[in-house]
């Protein structure tokens, strides 16, 4: 049976506006949100129109991409608390948003600096991720790893501040250590006496490479040198850092 000609017009649009979404993803981490939406359009291999059709303003798509990077982190805390007991469900979703959250700097600028925010549909992303953090939370408090005396917004709160201590950290594994003995602080006092260790879960914290300068993850190499720039680009940047850090000592 062939699709109707709608039917294969609606398609072409979600996989179009997707495609615009994940593109403007990237640009925003690395370019900031000054880049502009035609410069969107050509990274996504789409026209101009094609991108004002579903966000005909750029605060109305960064916002989509805000809302899209948050749903990301509920999908994510309903996996951990599928898969594993509350404790480790709880501290492997904590690593994950810290590790995801690597690069997103002038995303989140954007949010401290435009009193506009937050918006509708990024509010309503908001808070369904405090409603899952919440309930992970709450689910580690009642089996005895958690402290009973956080909260949902002390979890926030400490979260970013571990993601922003892992991105200014000189040294990658120094930040991840530094992540980990922050998140220790929320650990129950009979949990900690029993010497309960975060376990190495696949994909949190750097369990994949990324970029020394964006964040961005990178590919692993099976020989050689391990990659640290996901490009000439950001390779670039890391080299004049160097010169202008060097120059200023």
């Amino acid at each position: 049976m062939t699709a109707a000609p709608e039917d294969i017009g609606r398609a072409d649009a979600r996989h179009n506006r997707k495609k615009v979404l994940a593109t403007a993803s990237r640009a925003f981490d690395e370019h900031g949100p000054d880049i502009s939406l035609g410069a969107i359009a050509r990274q996504a291999g789409v026209g101009a129109g094609t991108v004002y059709r579903h966000f005909p303003s750029k605060e109305i798509l960064l916002e989509a991409v805000l809302a899209q990077q948050v749903d990301n982190h509920v999908d994510a805390a309903r996996r951990w608390a599928a898969r594993a007991d509350p404790v480790a469900a709880f501290f492997g979703f904590l690593l994950e948003v810290v590790d995801t959250s690597q690069g997103r700097k002038h995303a989140c600028d954007a949010l401290t600096t435009e009193t506009s925010w937050p918006r509708p549909n990024l509010a309503a992303s908001a808070r369904r991720f405090r409603q899952a953090l919440d309930e992970l939370l709450r689910a580690a408090q009642r089996a005895g790893g958690v402290r009973t005396d956080v909260s949902a917004d002390d979890v926030a709160a400490l979260t970013v501040g571990c993601a922003t201590t892992s991105a200014a950290h000189p040294d990658r594994n120094g930040g991840a250590r530094m992540v980990r003995l922050t998140l220790e602080s929320l650990r129950s006092p009979a949990s900690v006496t029993q010497g309960r260790v975060f376990r190495d879960v696949p994909g949190t914290l750097h369990a994949a490479p990324r970029c020394e300068q964006c964040g961005a993850r990178l590919d692993a190499r099976p020989t050689g040198r391990p990659a640290r720039y996901c490009g000439a680009t950001c390779r670039q940047r890391a080299r004049r850092r160097r010169v202008a850090q060097a120059t200023i000592s």
